[in-house]
């Protein structure tokens, strides 16, 4: 499968409070790939990318420090799938000559890319499905990043957490933790503590 590169185009703010749309450019392209990340993601990214020097460091910035001290490269950040919305990255780093995948979170990994100046790669096929063409609106962008994630994912029952078994509950915990929907999975949490007291 083609690689395809991208660069940072910019950030803007979500369509729900606390939301970040990370706008992602293909080279030499008008194809654009937006990716939905919380505040502190996009707060670590903005960071960086305006060279802002934290009074302490950031947790991004913990990590690079790690990885110095302990002579960890970071040669790219790979986007490899899309499900139901989600985006999946891993970083590709070595260590001790050996060359090793990390899975992590998209905005993460993009957050620790910028600090060590390291590529970011997708596919053609997470292009085609979830790409944008546009020119330079980062709003436009993060509307129909917004429009596109709400068609891909099955619309929210209303759920009656109370009349589930504590098994159910967990088993929903789980899916909704495995896809990112941390608010959810909060109302699913919160339940289950209120049966545990």
């Amino acid at each position: 499968m083609k690689r395809v590169k991208l660069s940072i185009a910019g950030l803007s703010t979500g369509q729900t409070s606390g939301s970040y749309t990370l706008i992602l450019a293909e080279e030499n392209s008008r194809r654009k790939l937006p990716v939905v990340i919380g505040s502190f993601e996009a707060q670590a990214i903005a960071i960086e990318i305006e060279k802002i020097v934290p009074f302490r460091p950031m947790t991004h910035d913990l990590f690079v420090n790690f990885f110095n001290l302990f002579d960890i490269t970071m040669h790219e950040v790979v986007i490899y799938s899309l499900s139901e919305g989600v985006f999946h990255a891993k970083m590709i780093c070595e260590f001790q000559g050996e060359v090793k995948e990390l899975d992590a979170r998209t905005s993460d990994s993009i957050a620790l890319a910028v600090r060590f100046k390291c590529p970011i790669y997708t596919y053609e096929d997470i292009m085609d499905a979830a790409s944008i063409e546009f020119n330079d609106d980062l709003h436009e962008a993060a509307e129909a990043t917004v429009q596109k994630t709400k068609a891909k994912q099955e619309p929210e029952p209303t759920r009656e957490y109370t009349k589930m078994t504590l098994d159910q509950l967990h088993a929903m915990l789980e899916k909704s933790l495995s896809i990112e929907d941390y608010i959810t999975a909060a109302k699913i949490r919160d339940e289950i503590q209120r049966r545990e007291k």
